[in-house]
């Protein structure tokens, strides 16, 4: 199973538009960040984790050909607004494009793109058949089995997934005991760290770095990381062996 980093930024991706800071201003390419995505894929399947705004430039880049299905961890439209952008493969495909998420994202979903949903949508509307999961049951996407984890975004309730011994969780300030257990073992996870100072809805470098030594995994993966959080190259000297920043195009084997 390969993972691949489609994006590792924040909400308004790095630089940010008119933003004159040391970080956005980088010329090492590590230091650009895309909205955060995640591909899980195999010589024969392709999951994409959330399609944000930068949705089609990451298929591009990536030089994806083929997508099998996406899978949605929250609606915040960073994760969810590129939706639309699923047109060529409905075009090469000739199917509808699969989107997991939880009921109330789904809800979402069809309310902020009601002309795919329309009783006469207009010709050319992206094709989506909305499939529903629980934050408490395990489900399979094609070959892969996946178990949700719940996390919360500040009070917003955010899934998290498990594919064997990979774990994928974004947007996260706090997590229950009960949701813990279900990472622990995992060898490889990925887990966001906005940046190094407090913030209300998202967890800080430290606050990553506690949770991972809690789980102890083989490498952790940190991701949608802001422009506040200091240069790559800065903070990587500030992280243990086993912890590194993402970057967009990072792509590992699980």
């Amino acid at each position: 199973m390969k993972i691949t980093f489609l994006g590792t930024g924040t909400s308004q991706g790095i630089p940010i538009i008119g933003c004159e800071c040391e970080v956005c201003n980088s010329r090492n390419p590590r230091d650009n960040r895309l909205r955060s995505s995640v591909m899980v894929s195999d010589d024969d399947f392709a999951l994409a984790i959330d399609a944000g705004p930068d949705f089609r430039q990451q298929m591009l880049r990536a030089g994806v050909k083929k997508l099998d299905a996406i899978l949605l961890t929250h609606e915040h439209n960073d994760h969810v607004i590129g939706l639309d952008e699923v047109r060529p493969f409905n075009f090469r495909q000739r199917m509808n494009m699969p989107v997991y998420g939880a009921v109330h994202v789904l809800s979402e979903v069809k309310s902020r793109f009601a002309y795919i949903f329309d009783s006469n949508p207009y010709p050319g509307s992206p094709k989506i058949d909305l499939l529903p999961i629980s934050a408490h049951h395990p489900f399979k996407i094609g070959p892969l089995e996946v178990r949700p984890i719940e996390v919360m975004h500040g009070d917003w309730p955010v899934l998290g997934f498990r594919f064997a011994d990979f774990t994928y969780i974004t947007d996260m300030k706090t997590i229950s005991e009960a949701e813990l257990e279900k990472v622990k073992g995992t060898r490889h996870l990925v887990l966001n760290a906005l940046q190094q100072s407090q913030h209300y809805s998202h967890l800080t470098l430290e606050e990553a770095l506690a949770i991972i030594r809690r789980i102890q995994p083989e490498h952790a993966y940190l991701t949608h990381i802001s422009h506040s959080m200091g240069l790559h190259a800065e903070v990587s000297r500030m992280l243990p062996p086993n912890v590194s920043l993402a970057w967009d195009g990072l792509e590992i084997w699980c």
